[in-house]
């Protein structure tokens, strides 16, 4: 689990370090991690070419001596400084001891390089590359290139990239992760991101946000033991699916048996269609939710938005178990919010268009527009995107760092909620069960995507495949 923090925490934490420190420690810290890093996407650094790409704030500072330590180490060092009045005075001069020139702003300085290290904007950029820079972000990806904390041109906070940014191979980070990083079109930009420890932690807070990783969710799915029997592994209750919309029905009850469920109810409009699908579902056609046993509740996938669903998910809302809205149900949440008054935990899982029917935005700051809803709603929010972001009511939230494009196709979803019905059941906490859901659903699209095109299906076919996956790390 890694934790990820607001740019006010990293500079607050790295004002409180520097306290401690000899002056220009800190900096001497960064730019040796980075020079590490280069040296190592390099091979050989001897007589190779560097191109460093330098602005006016700290990170071309970090970048001009990374460059004077490769440079002693006999690579050929270049640094084209954008605003020339306002690179880092001592890290120029250590460049130019080293041997390291300078280069006029022009794409051509690229020309050759082995390697381009991006340090023209820092973690306080914002509003993508401006004037020449722009020309130099073009230039540097036919190049090995290399981010200094964050791709110059994405906001550090958000991951926006307005207009231009720099689409980096590695991005090298400092001291702890930044959202700019783990959301939106940041992680593109940023390539692979490699975390460089400079002593933050003794002065970083505790992350409320983190990135769950594979060995994080293997220890939160559930596993049987010689005790366990169908009601101990977890029941799960449906209300999805419909006559208009059978398949519904069908994915999100499929995705619940393959999540692990010990037992699956199903009380939706589809029972034709999910009793032929699956034989093990007890199908309780015509039954009140609030009356059947489970241990959680999965609702609103296909059931329509009409009187009849309404009172379908008025009833199981009614419960005092967990439940997970989706598709219809949110829309429906969106026409009767008081529907979520209610003591037990709700999970909800909009995608941007969902997401507006039941709060504000979401605003170019997901996780902000994310953590406000769920506080605001007092439900365990999953908004879905590039990145998906589950933020709980406390303020704590998780990134996924799973997943495709692909998986933007009808029916991905319905199958993410039968998934995390099932966590739920087997009593996975709401936020993190949500998060697992949302990492092994991801797993599952890379999977089914790998030949081709995925329908809905495929990702619930790759279902289990993704939870072996994960278990093995």
């Amino acid at each position: 689990m890694r934790g990820v923090y607001s740019i006010e925490q990293i500079r607050t934490a790295e004002a409180a370090l520097m306290a401690t420190l000899p002056e220009g420690a800190l900096m001497a810290r960064a730019a040796h991690g980075l020079a590490v890093e280069c040296a190592r996407l390099l091979g050989r650094v001897y007589g190779a070419r560097v191109v460093l790409l330098i602005g006016a704030g700290n990170n071309g500072g970090d970048a001009l001596y990374a460059g004077a330590e490769l440079a002693r180490r006999g690579a050929r060092v270049t640094a084209v400084l954008l605003v020339p009045g306002k690179a880092h005075p001592g890290g120029l001069a250590a460049l130019t001891r080293a041997g390291g020139r300078r280069a006029s702003v022009s794409p051509g300085a690229l020309a050759g390089a082995d390697l381009v290290v991006d340090g023209i904007v820092g973690i306080g950029g914002r509003g993508g590359l401006r004037d020449a820079a722009v020309g130099l972000g073009t230039a540097a990806r036919e190049h090995l290139t290399v981010a200094v904390d964050i791709p110059s041109g994405v906001d550090a906070d958000t991951g926006e990239a307005g207009g231009s940014a720099i689409d980096a191979d590695v991005t090298v980070t400092f001291g702890a992760l930044k959202p700019g990083l783990v959301l939106g079109a940041g992680v593109a930009h940023a390539g692979e991101v490699r975390l460089v420890d400079i002593g933050l932690d003794a002065t970083l807070p505790p992350a409320t946000t983190h990135v769950l990783e594979a060995d994080d969710i293997a220890a939160l799915l559930p596993t049987p033991d010689s005790t366990s029997d169908k009601y101990t592994r977890g029941v799960v209750g449906l209300v999805a699916g419909s006559s208009a919309y059978p398949g519904a029905g069908v994915l999100a009850t499929g995705s619940a048996i393959s999540g692990g469920a010990g037992m699956v109810r199903y009380a939706g409009g589809a029972a034709d269609a999910v009793r032929a699908a699956y034989p093990e579902v007890v199908v309780q056609e015509g039954a009140r939710p609030s009356e059947l046993r489970v241990q959680a509740w999965v609702t609103g996938p296909g059931m329509g938005t009409d009187e009849t669903a309404r009172g379908l998910l008025a009833d199981v809302l009614s419960t005092d178990v967990p439940v997970i809205v989706d598709a219809d149900g949110i829309t429906l949440l969106g026409e009767h919010p008081d529907l979520l008054r209610r003591d037990a935990p709700t999970v909800v899982t909009p995608h941007d268009r969902e997401f507006a029917r039941i709060a504000d935005g979401p605003s170019a700051d997901r996780l902000g527009s994310a953590r406000a809803a769920a506080a605001a709603l007092g439900v365990v929010v999953l908004l879905k995107g590039d990145a998906t972001i589950v933020a709980a009511p406390d303020g704590s939230a998780y990134v996924n760092p799973t997943g495709t494009p692909w998986l933007a196709t009808a029916g991905s979803g319905d199958v993410l909620s039968g998934l995390i019905g099932s966590l739920l059941a087997a009593g996975v906490e709401p936020p993190l069960a949500a998060a697992a859901g949302a990492y092994v659903h991801g797993v599952a699209g890379q999977l089914a995507a790998a030949d081709g095109p995925p329908s809905s299906l495929d990702v619930l076919h790759a279902v289990r495949a993704a939870l072996r996956t994960v278990r093995r790390g």
